[in-house]
C-alpha cells in the first residue's frame, strides 16, 4: 500500500521546508510514504527548497496556472507513481500532519473513498466572523447541492483512494474543493469527514482575496458544477418559476375578464403567454441537457478506463525502472 502526500504550492519557499519536515514517513497500514510538491510556477526557490527538504517528487509548472490545476496535476502524477491513497495538504502548514493517520483510516477500513478534514469552521478562531459565516453558508449550500453531509466544504486537507482519484475531474480554474464534493455526490462516492486540527496562520489566504471575490467565484463554481451533474433539476426549477408566473398572470386576467374589466388588462395576457412559452422552452432545454449529461457519463466512464490503463502501464514502468 503506497501513500503519496501531495502539496500544491505557489511562492512558498519560506515555509515549504517546515511543512515537508513535519509530514510522517511511516504510517500504520502503509508500506511506503512519498511526498510530492506541485510547484505552480513559483517565482521564488520553492522547488529547490522542497527538494532540499526531502520531497521525493517535484512537479514544476512553467508558469502559474492556479490551485485547481496544481491539484489535478498532483493527483495525475501521484497515480502514475503508483499511489493507492493520495493525501492533499496545504503548503503553508495550516493542517497538523499528526492527523494524517486519522484522515486515511476510513479508506484503509473500506468505509470511504474520499475523506475530508473538518476544521470546525463555525468556531475556528483564526477566521473572522464574516469568514466563519460564509464558510458555514457555503458548506450548507454544498450539502444541498451534493447530497453529502458537508460540515467543511473548503477544507483542502483530504485523502482520496486510487479508484476515486481516477474518476475525479476538476474543470474549475478557481478551486477544486467545491467541485469535487458535488462530483463525489453525483458519482455516489462514499465521503466521510473527520475532525482535524490546524496550526497558527502563517499568511493570509490567497484563494479568498476578498469577500466579493470569494462569493463570485464560489457561486459560479457551485452553479456550473451542479448544472453539469443535475441539468434537468436546474432547468426544471427555472421553468417552473416562469410557468408559475405566467399562470398567475393568466389567472389575474381571467379574474378581470369574468368581472367585465378585461379590456384594460390585455398586457397580462401577452406577458402570461410569453412567460409560459419561455418556461416550456427552458424545460425542453433541460431535457436536451439531461440527455447530454447521460452522454457525458458514458464519456467519463470511457475516460476512467483509459486513465486506469495508462496509469497501470506507467506504474509498471516505474516499478521496472525505479527513480
Amino acid at each position: 500500500m503506497k501513500l503519496i502526500i501531495q502539496i500544491p504550492c505557489y511562492n512558498e519557499a519560506p515555509v515549504i521546508a517546515q511543512t515537508i519536515q513535519t509530514l510522517p514517513r511511516q504510517l500504520a497500514g502503509i508500506d511506503q510514504v512519498e511526498i510530492m510538491v506541485i510547484d505552480d510556477g513559483s517565482r521564488d526557490k520553492t522547488s529547490l527548497v522542497a527538494q532540499s527538504a526531502g520531497a521525493d517528487h517535484v512537479v514544476q509548472f512553467p508558469h502559474h496556472l492556479g490551485l485547481a490545476a496544481a491539484f489535478s496535476a498532483g493527483m495525475e502524477a501521484a497515480l502514475k507513481r503508483g499511489a493507492d491513497i493520495i493525501v492533499n495538504t496545504d503548503a503553508d502548514n495550516q493542517y497538523q500532519a499528526e492527523d494524517i493517520p486519522r484522515l486515511i483510516e476510513p479508506i484503509l477500513d473500506g468505509r470511504a473513498q474520499l475523506v475530508i478534514g473538518d476544521r470546525g469552521v463555525a468556531s475556528l478562531s483564526t477566521f473572522s466572523p464574516a469568514k466563519r459565516f460564509l464558510q458555514r453558508l457555503g458548506s450548507r449550500v454544498i450539502s444541498l447541492a451534493s447530497g453529502v453531509h458537508t460540515p467543511d466544504a473548503t477544507s483542502g486537507f483530504r485523502a482520496i483512494s486510487r479508484e476515486a482519484a481516477l474518476r475525479t475531474l476538476v474543470l474549475s480554474e478557481y478551486s477544486y474543493t467545491l467541485e469535487t464534493l458535488i462530483q463525489a455526490g453525483a458519482q455516489h462516492l462514499q465521503v466521510e469527514y473527520v475532525p482535524v486540527r490546524t496550526n497558527p496562520q502563517t499568511r493570509p489566504s490567497r484563494l479568498m482575496r476578498s469577500i466579493p471575490h470569494y462569493l463570485v467565484n464560489s457561486t459560479a463554481t457551485i452553479l456550473r458544477s451542479y448544472t453539469m451533474y443535475r441539468p434537468l433539476r436546474v432547468f426544471s426549477m427555472v421553468s417552473a418559476v416562469l410557468l408559475l408566473a405566467g399562470i398567475i398572470l393568466a389567472i389575474r386576467y381571467l379574474y378581470f375578464y369574468l368581472t367585465h374589466q378585461g379590456s384594460g388588462h390585455i398586457q397580462s395576457v401577452i406577458m402570461a403567454a410569453v412567460l409560459m412559452i419561455v418556461g416550456f422552452q427552458v424545460f425542453l432545454i433541460g431535457l436536451v441537457a439531461d440527455l447530454i449529461a447521460f452522454n457525458r457519463k458514458i464519456q467519463e466512464d470511457i475516460l476512467y478506463r483509459l486513465r486506469r490503463q495508462e496509469i497501470d502501464e506507467a506504474k509498471t514502468k516505474n516499478q521496472e525502472t525505479p527513480e
